[in-house]
C-alpha cells in the first residue's frame, strides 16, 4: 500500500486505555452506551484514535463509525480512502467514505477543504443519529494552531487554541487527544501492530502548517 508508515521508531509510550478513558470522562456528556463517529484520514493520529475509541466503546456496549472524507484533490485520494476502509474492516469498525463533489477552488484550497470536511462529517453524523464526532487533533496540532494564530496577529482570545469539546449544529465535536503528543499516538499504532498512511500534504511547503512542521526543531 503506497505511503504506508509504521514499524519501529521513537521511544514514546503508547497511550493506555486508562489514560484515554480518563480524558473522555473529563469531557463527559456521553450516553450509557455511547454512539460515536470518528473522522479517520488513515494517518497515524486518526488511526490511533480509532484504536482507542474501539476499546472504549466496546467496554461500554457502544458503537463506533469511522468516516473518511475523500477531497478528490489528488488522483490517488480515492484509492487511499478505499484502503482506509479496508483497514477499518480488518479492525471490525464500520466505515463510510464521504466525497467532496463539485469544482475545487484554485486558491485557499486547505480552508475550503476544511469547510467541506466539517460539513460532510456533520451531515453524516446527523444522518446516522450520532451526537459525538471525535477528531484526532493532538498536542502538537494545538501548539501549531496557537503559533499560526499568533503569526496572523490574533489577540489573546484568539490564542486559546482548540477546545476539547464544542457544539457544531446538531453534532458535538470532541478532541480527546489534545493532551497527547504525535509520537505517543504513533507508538499506540505500533503497539497494536497497525500501519498508517502518510499524507503528502503534511510536507508540502505550499501550506502554512507544513512549513511550521519543517521549522519545529528551531521553534
Amino acid at each position: 500500500m503506497p505511503g504506508l508508515m509504521g514499524g519501529s521508531g521513537g521511544d514514546s509510550a503508547p497511550v493506555t486505555p486508562e489514560e484515554f478513558a480518563r480524558t473522555l470522562a473529563a469531557i463527559g456528556g456521553f450516553e450509557p452506551a455511547p454512539a460515536v463517529a470518528v473522522g479517520v484520514s488513515g494517518g497515524g493520529d486518526s488511526v490511533a484514535l480509532v484504536l482507542l475509541l474501539r476499546h472504549w466503546v466496546a467496554e461500554r456496549g457502544g458503537t463506533l463509525l469511522a468516516l473518511t472524507v475523500d477531497h478528490g484533490l489528488r488522483p490517488e485520494s480515492g484509492d487511499e480512502a478505499a484502503a482506509v476502509g479496508q483497514a477499518m474492516a480488518r479492525l471490525g469498525v464500520p466505515h463510510r467514505v464521504l466525497r467532496w463533489e463539485g469544482t475545487k477552488p484554485s486558491a485557499g484550497v486547505q480552508a475550503a477543504a476544511r469547510t467541506a470536511r466539517h460539513r460532510l462529517l456533520g451531515a453524516a453524523c446527523a444522518g446516522a443519529g450520532i451526537l459525538h464526532l471525535a477528531l484526532a487533533h493532538h498536542r502538537d496540532d494545538q501548539a501549531e494552531t496557537v503559533l499560526l494564530r499568533l503569526a496572523r496577529g490574533s489577540g489573546i482570545d484568539g490564542l486559546a487554541g482548540m477546545a476539547p469539546v464544542r457544539a457544531d449544529g446538531a453534532v458535538r465535536v470532541i478532541r480527546p487527544l489534545l493532551g497527547f503528543s504525535h509520537d505517543r499516538l504513533l507508538a499506540t499504532c505500533r503497539a497494536e501492530g497497525v500501519d498508517w498512511i502518510e499524507d503528502p500534504s503534511n510536507h508540502n511547503p505550499r501550506f502554512a502548517r507544513a512549513r511550521l512542521r519543517a521549522a519545529r526543531a528551531l521553534l
